[in-house]
């Protein structure tokens, strides 16, 4: 989140730096279905983030009437994350993401390598094949995986920018199913880690950066919600609330009460 002032207290937080991207806004939103695009573009403004997804293989180039979606996308408002959606390979996810540098888009990427078509969970060894050989044709890797603990650390010494672990199955809306998986990931992680997928609602949102998460990456909760724009906007403060309750350091949970009032000093009969 950028710095805020208020009253006379500026609230500081550094902007989230990814290989040579640097972004105040830490909520990262995809592009796909929306019911119209004047809806996803209002919703977009709405979240306030400075990075969209867009999904390499279902994207048009070269249609007619400008009507792809990158001419909805304004370049000097949104840096592009093309993602591998999709790719069920490591060589179709490696393919694809040249073919989104190649057409300009961006050199950063956010890579899937899905397992199967009903679950959408990462595929393990795909992934950390893709991103071995995406490190090394120097795209900057946003690695999109499940919440083990010990892939994640398998890909962050493959050199990938950032690991983003599944909150939910991509589109359920489950929010957070295993946090302490997500805790321990953070503990360990030496990268910024992204908690990506199953984002449902706002509350969803403040709870991963509560946990400590540098950033989330959404999309069917604000697509999908009766009102995607209204949904958008709650997005942004949940985002901005559970950062700023996350660097403000939370009380301990404790088993009995703690009384908030002094109980020493009190005078006798009051």
């Amino acid at each position: 989140m950028p710095d805020r002032t208020i009253g006379v207290v500026t609230l500081v937080d550094p902007p989230l730096q990814l290989g040579k991207y640097t972004f105040t806004s830490r909520l990262f939103l995809g592009t796909g279905k929306y019911p119209d695009m004047d809806t996803m573009v209002l919703a977009l403004a709405a979240s306030g983030t400075q990075c969209v997804t867009v999904a390499v293989r279902r994207m048009q180039v070269g249609v007619p009437n400008g009507k792809s979606l990158l001419d909805w996308l304004p370049r000097d408002r949104y840096a592009l994350l093309p993602n591998t959606a999709g790719c069920f390979d490591a060589e179709t996810a490696v393919r694809t993401a040249m073919l989104g540098r190649e057409l300009g888009i961006s050199d950063m990427v956010k890579l899937e390598v899905l397992g199967d078509q009903q679950t959408l969970l990462p595929d393990p060894i795909g992934t950390l094949a893709a991103a071995k050989a995406l490190v090394k044709e120097g795209f900057t890797v946003l690695c999109y995986t499940s919440d083990d603990p010990i892939l994640a650390q398998r890909l962050e010494d493959a050199g990938v920018t950032a690991v983003m672990p599944a909150g939910a199955p991509i589109g359920s809306g489950q929010g957070i199913l295993n946090p302490n998986n997500i805790r321990i990931i953070l503990e360990r992680a030496r990268v910024p880690v992204i908690v990506d997928a199953g984002v449902g609602t706002a509350s969803d949102v403040a709870v991963a950066f509560e946990l400590g998460a540098v950033g989330v990456l959404l999309n069917t909760g604000v697509a999908l919600a009766k009102d995607p724009v209204r949904m958008a906007r709650a997005m942004k403060a949940a985002a901005e609330a559970g950062r700023d309750a996350f660097l403000a350091g939370r009380i301990p949970r404790r088993l009995y009460a703690s009384a908030s009032s002094p109980t020493s000093g009190l005078i006798a009969g009051e």
